[in-house]
């Protein structure tokens, strides 16, 4: 078993219990909730008088069934009404922190926790959505949780859980231009599959990493699920603290200096045990895009779609299944295939670079006229800031919808949806049949320029083939 890694550091000191089972019972410094996993968990707390063990420890926002294009209130779906209003009544009645709309700093959970400086390294963040492994990029220990586990830490502030393996992946060299975050983590879900991670937590490291911006370094934890690990982290460094410093609820001053001398010293330790280790060269990363209907089945752009025979077990007939769904053949050049729909947005590229990043590539470029582009920032300060730099005017003047902050078509749990079989370049996290709200709609995965590029030339395309190097 691994020994001396972040991973080890902050779990056993937050275990409050060993179990019979085996498992652990983890004390959760941070649980951030929405409107979409809590209100069976806040009803059966009402049901049976139960009372928050914390409620100073849980903030709420409301970010999945939120309409990105109006905030008129009734919702005009009546689910998604009732989860709202459900949302809001419980956080009053409860006394939780509740970032809504009036608070300005509304916004997917995994967004606004570490831009607020909420997420902190060192930390157990638990919350009722399965990419809460972002936070691991500030050197926390995040758990994507169901309803029923929402409900056990909001009465005992406490999970149960398996000790994980930990598996070190570290990105070598350096990343040729034009590849991103995004492209890093869809080649190491390519290279070792979505089940790779099963029973993990992966470590991320190498000088890719390290040099890697902390927006960057979130993308990547994000999708750590995605290959079957539990969390994904970034130990913390010089990067990490430069980025927390001043947000508001970070320490100050001496507290936080205090705290730094903290964060270093969960980082694993040079000397740290790991249970596997794998490497990977930067430079052999090319912008990623996926094919079929998992984020592992994916390609680099200038590559030919892979033959189903290329794969094992039941691997082959799920290639398979990905083709006959997405209307693809093997063989087939993975760029130029035409697109319908493009989405900048998601847990996973909704922050400032990468807004910046699909500006700098939209810029004095038009939207094809066959496509519908929208791009959604991920929070309300987000907005502002993308705003302030005139980012949004960039989007519109070339034919972009722009949206308010929120999961929007990630999921498509709100009104922006896929429909019938529209195929899209999506900057978001999975690509799963249904995803985006219909359930013939085509999703592709690429980086925030990849979306841009390709919404421009109206086809899978190669971001250097519209801005160059």
């Amino acid at each position: 078993m691994s020994e001396r890694t972040l991973y080890d550091k902050i779990w056993d000191s937050h275990i409050v219990a060993q179990l019979e089972s085996g498992q652990y019972q983890l004390f959760i410094g941070l649980h951030l909730i929405h409107e979409v996993t809590t209100p069976q968990a806040f009803a059966s707390m009402k049901e049976t008088g139960s009372k928050m063990a914390f409620p100073e420890r849980t903030v709420a926002t409301a970010d999945h069934i939120t309409p990105t294009l109006t905030k008129l209130r009734p919702f005009k779906d009546d689910l998604a009404e009732s989860m709202m209003s459900a949302l809001e009544q419980n956080v009053d009645e409860f006394g939780v922190r509740f970032l809504n709309w009036a608070s300005g700093k509304q916004g997917i959970v995994h967004v606004i926790g570490p831009e607020l400086g909420l997420s902190q390294p060192g930390m157990t963040i638990a919350c009722g959505d399965s990419h809460t492994s972002t936070h691991g990029a500030v050197g926390s220990l995040g758990f994507g949780i169901g309803t029923t586990e929402v409900g056990f830490v909001l009465e005992t502030q406490t999970i149960v859980l398996n000790r994980l393996k930990v598996h070190r992946i570290n990105v070598n060299g350096e990343l040729n231009k034009g590849v991103y975050a995004k492209d890093v983590i869809l080649r190491i879900i390519h290279d070792l599959g979505i089940k790779g991670g099963l029973g993990n937590a992966y470590e991320y490291a190498g000088k890719v990493i390290d040099e890697m911006g902390m927006e960057g370094r979130m993308t990547v934890c994000n999708m750590s699920i995605e290959g079957g690990a539990r969390i994904g982290y970034v130990n913390p460094d010089q990067t990490t603290f430069d980025y927390l410093e001043g947000r508001e609820f970070t320490p100050k001053g001496e507290a936080f200096e205090r705290a730094k001398d903290y964060w270093k010293s969960v980082a694993s330790d040079a000397d740290a045990e790991y249970d596997q280790v794998t490497d990977i060269e930067g430079g052999s990363i090319e912008p990623m895009v996926t094919w079929g209907i998992n984020p592992g089945q994916s390609v680099g752009i200038s590559e030919n779609l892979p033959d189903p025979k290329s794969f094992e077990g039941e691997d082959i007939k799920t290639a398979e299944r990905g083709y006959e769904f997405m209307a693809l053949k093997p063989g087939d050049k993975i760029a130029g295939t035409k697109i319908d729909v493009a989405f900048l947005g998601s847990c996973t590229n909704s922050r400032i670079s990468d807004l910046r990043e699909g500006a700098r590539v939209m810029k004095g470029n038009k939207v094809n006229p066959r496509v519908r582009m929208l791009v959604v920032p991920g929070s309300q300060q987000v907005q502002a800031q993308a705003e302030e730099e005139g980012l949004h005017e960039i989007f519109r003047e070339a034919g972009a919808e722009w949206g308010n902050a929120g999961c929007s078509m990630c999921l498509g749990m709100n009104p922006d949806k896929l429909v019938g079989a529209e195929r899209s370049i999506s900057s978001s996290n999975r690509n799963f049949i249904g995803r985006q709200g219909s359930p013939r709609g085509r999703t592709h995965l690429g980086s925030p320029a990849t979306v841009a590029a390709s919404a421009i030339e109206g086809c899978l395309t190669n971001p250097a083939d519209v801005v160059g190097d």
